[in-house]
């Protein structure tokens, strides 16, 4: 088990935190726009584990650096299949990830529910 995929399976935050770089790169499935750093990265994780249900990787694969981790998950009544794509840096942690889901009607109801996650989390500060 990798570091990543063992500290998004703990849903402890910090430990989230403690494996990506400072300078992480998160690139969305829902939105063009790369997210840089640590804390828009924690920012959006932060809201999908709010969102997803009966979250589980089910595969995992790794070439040196690159990892590749199969998840299922659910949001509301809407079944969904990911990937999270993880390349790790020299230093061994996360430099960059991409997140993929589908099919695109649980992809949208994700997109929403993130958003409006944010939305109230940046408002109870």
């Amino acid at each position: 088990m990798t570091n990543f995929r063992s500290a998004v399976e703990s849903g402890d935050p910090a430990r989230i935190a403690a494996v990506l770089a400072s300078d992480v790169e998160f690139h969305s499935p829902a939105v063009f726009t790369t997210y840089r750093g640590r804390e828009q990265t924690l920012t959006v994780l932060n809201a999908v584990f709010e969102v997803f249900e009966d979250f589980r990787y089910i595969a995992e694969l790794r070439d040196g650096a690159e990892e590749m981790l199969r998840f299922t998950a659910r949001v509301g009544d809407l079944q969904l299949e990911g990937i999270d794509l993880v390349r790790y840096g020299t230093d061994g942690t996360v430099a960059d990830l991409t997140v993929m889901v589908r099919p695109l009607k649980a992809l949208a109801a994700v997109a929403e529910a993130v958003g409006q996650q944010i939305a109230a989390d940046a408002r109870a500060r």
